[in-house]
C-alpha cells in the first residue's frame, strides 16, 4: 500500500514496505509512540497530583488560606507545568497520527516552556548574562513563531 503521488505530506511509519524487516521496525516506533503516550499521561496525572499538594500546603500554612507572593509563583509553577505536559502529549499523539513535526505546535511548546521560566525567575539571585540569554532565546522563539505563523500554509 503506497501513498498517492503528489501528497502533501506522507505518513511514513504508517505506509506498508516491501521490506518485511523494515516494516516491522516501523510498527515497532508506532507502538513506542504509543507507549510515550501512555507515559506523557500518567506525568499528567501526577503533575496534576502536584499542583493540588502544592496548593494545599501553601493555602493549609500560617497565614491559613492566604498565599504570598512567592507562593503564588509556586502555584503558577504547577500550573504551567501541567499545561506544558499536555502541549508534550498532543506532539506525541500528533506525530503518531501524522509523522510530521508540527513546528507550530512544538514552537509554540517551547514559547510556553521559556514562559513558564520567565515568570518564575527569581531576579534577585540571577546573573545578567542568564537574563540575557533568556532574553534572546524568547526573542528567537517569538520571531519564529510569528514567521511559522504568517506562512499561507501554517
Amino acid at each position: 500500500m503506497r501513498p498517492a503521488p503528489g501528497k502533501a505530506h506522507d505518513n511514513h511509519l504508517g505506509d506498508r514496505v516491501d521490506d518485511p524487516l523494515i516494516d516491522r521496525l516501523h510498527w515497532i516506533i508506532r507502538q513506542a509512540i504509543r507507549v510515550l503516550a501512555v507515559l506523557m499521561v500518567a506525568v499528567i496525572l501526577w503533575t496534576v497530583a502536584d499542583v493540588v499538594l502544592v496548593l494545599y500546603e501553601k493555602l493549609s500554612d500560617p497565614p491559613f488560606l492566604l498565599l504570598d507572593l512567592n507562593d503564588i509563583f509556586v502555584v503558577f509553577a504547577a500550573f504551567l507545568a501541567v499545561l506544558i505536559a499536555i502541549e508534550i502529549f498532543v506532539n506525541i499523539t500528533l506525530y503518531l497520527r501524522d509523522d510530521v513535526i508540527h513546528v507550530k505546535l512544538v514552537i509554540a511548546t517551547a514559547l510556553m516552556a521559556i514562559a513558564r521560566k520567565v515568570i518564575v525567575l527569581d531576579l534577585t539571585t540571577l546573573e545578567p548574562m542568564y537574563l540575557f540569554a533568556i532574553g534572546v532565546i524568547v526573542l528567537a522563539l517569538g520571531v519564529t513563531y510569528w514567521l511559522v505563523s504568517a506562512r499561507p500554509d501554517g
